[in-house]
């Protein structure tokens, strides 16, 4: 189904400040169908190992502190031309720039804590939500 599932999660400041149901209803009511959906928590070995592509980088430690500090919503959605709708329905990572109207504009604090995670291709989308949930899970 690539095209049509992308992987997301609400991080823990989304979670932290009760941001859980009025970013589902932005999500469904923008089209997608969510397909499986768990409240969960990133130990630090599965922060280390899905953020693994920023190892190198210097925020890498900070990202896995806050990636583990608290409880995470993981979700895969399904719509036509997934990953395209859902970056464009969080928008930028960086609230400050995001579209008024997008989730990130309205609930993010900043670039560090930017409420979402949406997967950025048909790839990393199947990669990230096989990480996050078995075949079984998924409906």
């Amino acid at each position: 189904m690539a095209g049509n599932r992308t992987f997301t999660m609400i991080k823990p400041d989304a979670v932290e400040n009760g941001h859980i149901g009025g970013i589902l209803d932005q999500i469904t009511a923008s089209g997608f169908r969510i397909v499986a959906m768990k409240l969960t928590q990133m130990t630090q070995r599965d922060a280390e190992t899905f953020y693994a592509i920023h190892k190198e980088r210097p925020f890498f430690g900070e990202l896995v502190e806050f990636m583990t500090r608290g409880p995470i919503v993981a979700a895969i959605l399904e719509k036509d031309n997934a990953v395209e709708d859902f970056r464009t329905l969080i928008g930028a990572t960086n609230p400050e720039e995001a579209a008024e109207g997008t989730i990130r504009k309205k609930y993010a604090k900043s670039i560090g804590e930017n409420a979402v995670h949406g997967s950025d291709s048909d790839e990393n989308a199947q990669i990230e939500g096989a990480f996050h949930f078995a075949g079984r899970e998924m409906f």
